[in-house]
This record gives structure tokens, C-alpha cells and sequence, in this order.
């Protein structure tokens, strides 16, 4: 058994959105075999109620606060300093001296990094602890692609940040031992930015809990009798989904109820931005935060991931799948997932395309019951996340041995 240092960005409780599904099945795989000293940030004060759930998991949890609005004031010092805003966003003294007391007081074998920002804290104590680094995605491709979707000055600005994130990762990259990203072809992104550290990044694929995310018979349908409810589900301040929904509004929507005028499009998912709220309207639902996203993927005549701007898998498609639903997502996320459509993942990249997927789904349930079946199969058989976690076991086995062999060469010398 190691003593893991492992560091995230957002408090890994409750797998509630996509990077803290990740980020939680990551440490219950870790704690099956390590002690894990977890260091992470809340930025939501909901949060604060599960903090118990991991004190009871980890031998040490240090927390540090973030409001939003301030970090982006603090991030702002990026521009005197040169450096990726992200980094100054998560900056904090109070993580910096617990990191410092955690590796002094424990022999630590490794540290585990989950997301570029978080690597800061973890720089300093290589290459006597060695750092596996989970980037998840290429995050400066992200900066860079938001960029002609807003206007100057955010455009400038989200260009600047996916240069200066870019320098970030390649130097992350470097010092670490091991590095991760979700999909071969965020895998073969980065490295073709990065080529200096292409043996030592490989991928590390998402999973999905398919014990949870099961239909239940007994389970009551959220919608009113007799509507045809199109659900997306996620967080609806993160921009890729925002901009998701705002075009299936604009330009799915009206197309779609000139055929089924008893179809309602709801989004379902926590933090709705105001240009999120704005689309409430009486063939548009906005939820909120639910105490339970299962009912709204069970009962639903069909899920859609409309996602223009987005990278690797996406753990809403997955937990629709394996909720026995057909979803009909953009290209480069159905890649991710490598499903047909036989298996219940259709493709579209245009409205048009769109509403002609969603077709046999509204007008045929038992045709999109039967592809819902096949959609959970396909994920039971291909995205556990033991299966997928498992990874990450073998360069920990490695950085073990090879700590053993420098405690007996040591040894022998003295």
C-alpha cells in the first residue's frame, strides 16, 4: 500500500458533473490499494455538505474555498506574469503549505494530478515524488476553440489562454512520469503539440456506474402524460453545453414541433447561466439542479448531446446509454465513444440531420426501445471503469518497484 498525494481542482463529491465523475471514480480506485491524501477546491457552497463522505475515505482532506467571481478578478494577474490565467485562478498559499506538511510528514510514492491546473502544487515535489498527471482533456484546445465563438476582448483573451495553457501542459508533460487523456485522439492532439513527450502520455478512457445508471420499472416519469420530452442533460454554466442547448432551441426546436407539436425540450442539469434561463419558455424547460437525473433519461422519448464545441467522452452520453436510451450527438463525441447506431448512438452535425434522427425515435418507441437496449449493452460491455482505471495501476506498480530497488541500492551503499 503507497501514500498517494492526489490533487483536484474541484471537490471529487458528489459525481454530479462531468470532470467530478471522473475525478471520483479515479479516487475510489485509488483507495482500493493506497492511502490517498486528497487536496482539492470547492467552488460550490452545496458542496460543503459532503465534505464528511471524504474525510471518512482519506486519511487527510485539505479544502480551499474558491468564489468564482473573486478567482477571476486574482486570475487576471496572468496578464502582468505572463502565464496561463487558469494557473493563477487556482493558486492558493493555504494548498501550497499543506502539500508541503503532507510530503514532509509522509513518505509519499507518487502524485496523482487531476487537471493541468493542479500540477503547480505537485512541480515542486518532483522527481523525488513522481507525478501522474491526469489531464482529461487537451484544455488549451478548448481555450482555443471558444475563441471565434465570443467577441473581442474575450476572444483575444481565450486565444491568449490556450497559448499560454498550451506552454503549461508541454512543461507538465515533461516532468511528469506518466500522462493521461480520455480518448486516443485527445491523446494524438496533444502529442502532435507536444512531441517531445510522446512515450510518455497514453489514454485513459472514461467509464460509467451501470449499477446506477439502470431503468427501474418502479421509477415515476417527471413529464406530463401525453408529452414527448427531448432531454440533454449536464452542467449549464459550462460553456460547450450552453451553447448546445441555445442551438437546439434556435434551430432544432422549431423544425421539430411542425411534426411533433407535442415535443418539449428540457434541460436538465445544474447552475443554468442566464443565457440558459432565458430559453425557458412554454416548449422549453429549464430544471435546475434535480435531486435525481435518472428519471429524466428513463422516461424520456429522446436524448440529445447537440455539442459543437466539445472534447472526448462524454459521460452524458454514456449514463443516457446505459439509462437503455438512443442519443443523438455531434460527430467528434459519437468518435469518442466508438458506438454504431445500431448500438444506440446516432450521428448529426446540422439540424436538419437532427430532426431527421430524432424521427424513428418519436414515432416508433418500441424502435427506440430496442436501440435503448442495445445502448446499455454496448456500454456494460466497453466502458467499466475498473476495466478502464486499471491503467494507472500499472505505473504505480512500476514507480513502487522502482522506489524498492533505490531503498536497496541505498542500503547497499551504506
Amino acid at each position: 500500500m503507497a501514500n498517494l498525494l492526489y490533487l483536484v481542482h474541484r471537490l471529487p463529491y458528489p459525481p454530479n458533473k462531468g470532470d467530478k465523475v471522473r475525478s471520483y471514480h479515479l479516487l475510489r480506485h485509488l483507495l482500493q490499494r493506497h492511502r490517498v491524501f486528497l487536496g482539492t477546491f470547492i467552488d460550490d457552497p452545496d458542496d460543503e455538505q459532503h465534505l464528511p463522505t471524504l474525510r471518512a475515505m482519506c486519511p487527510d482532506l485539505h479544502v480551499e474555498r474558491i468564489v468564482p467571481r473573486a478567482a477571476k478578478v486574482k486570475s487576471l494577474r496572468g496578464l502582468l506574469t505572463g502565464e496561463a490565467l487558469t494557473l493563477a485562478y487556482y493558486r492558493h498559499e493555504g494548498m501550497q503549505r499543506w502539500v508541503q506538511d503532507v510530503a514532509h510528514q509522509h513518505p509519499l510514492q507518487a502524485s496523482v494530478v487531476f487537471s493541468s491546473a493542479m500540477a503547480q502544487y505537485a512541480q515542486p515535489l518532483a522527481p523525488q515524488v513522481p507525478m501522474l498527471v491526469d489531464f482529461v482533456d487537451v484544455d488549451s484546445a478548448k481555450w482555443t476553440q471558444y475563441a471565434p465563438a465570443h467577441r473581442w476582448p474575450l476572444s483575444m483573451l481565450y486565444r491568449r489562454e490556450g497559448q499560454r495553457l498550451l506552454a503549461y501542459e508541454r512543461t507538465v508533460a515533461a516532468q511528469a512520469h506518466r500522462s493521461y487523456f480520455v480518448t486516443p485522439n485527445e491523446t494524438a492532439l496533444f502529442v502532435s503539440q507536444a512531441p517531445e513527450c510522446r512515450d510518455k502520455v497514453q489514454s485513459l478512457s472514461n467509464g460509467v456506474d451501470a449499477d446506477f445508471f439502470s431503468p427501474d420499472p418502479a421509477r415515476p416519469s417527471p413529464f406530463p402524460a401525453g408529452e414527448q420530452a427531448v432531454v440533454f442533460t449536464g452542467a449549464m454554466d459550462y460553456w460547450p453545453n450552453i451553447d448546445g442547448v441555445s442551438w437546439f432551441v434556435a434551430d432544432m426546436l422549431p423544425r421539430l414541433r411542425v411534426h411533433w407539436p407535442r415535443a418539449r425540450f428540457y434541460i436538465v442539469g445544474r447552475s443554468p447561466s442566464a443565457q440558459v434561463l432565458a430559453l425557458a419558455g412554454e416548449h422549453v424547460e429549464v430544471t435546475g439542479t434535480v435531486p435525481d437525473v435518472r428519471p429524466y433519461l428513463q422516461h424520456a422519448a429522446a436524448v440529445v448531446a447537440p455539442l459543437r464545441v466539445a472534447r472526448g467522452i462524454q459521460n452524458k452520453i454514456l449514463e443516457a446509454m446505459a439509462m437503455q436510451q438512443a442519443v443523438i450527438t455531434v460527430n467528434s463525441c459519437a468518435d469518442a465513444i466508438g458506438a454504431s447506431a445500431g448500438q444506440g448512438l446516432l450521428r448529426a452535425e446540422t439540424p436538419e440531420a437532427f430532426v431527421q434522427a430524432l424521427q424513428p425515435l418519436l414515432d416508433t418507441p418500441d424502435h427506440a426501445a430496442a436501440l435503448g437496449v442495445r445502448a446499455r449493452a454496448y456500454v456494460e460491455q466497453g466502458f467499466s471503469w475498473q476495466a478502464h482505471l486499471s491503467g494507472i495501476d500499472h505505473d504505480l506498480a512500476n514507480l513502487q518497484d522502482a522506489a524498492i530497488t533505490r531503498s536497496l541500492e541505498t542500503a547497499v551503499h551504506v
